[in-house]
């Protein structure tokens, strides 16, 4: 079994990345995933719900960046 030696830079945010774990992998149709068993996903399925938390943390960053350097976002 694989070891995750990954440390968070901001442990006060575990909770909220669950939860949006959990969200985008229920619009993608993986219901109840923080209960089963991510070893009988395929690696496809695993790799959607990673990269769309990616996507999301980054259009958030993005969106904070323009908003403190007083440029309008649409």
């Amino acid at each position: 079994m694989a070891r995750n030696n990954n440390k968070s830079v901001v442990p006060e945010a575990r909770a909220a990345l669950n939860q949006m774990k959990t969200e985008i992998a229920n619009e993608l149709g993986l219901s109840n995933y923080e209960n089963i068993d991510k070893g009988n996903l395929t690696s496809r399925q695993n790799g959607y719900v990673g990269g769309y938390m990616t996507k999301r943390l980054v259009e958030t960053a993005e969106r904070n960046m323009a908003s403190n350097s007083g440029i309008n976002q649409s």
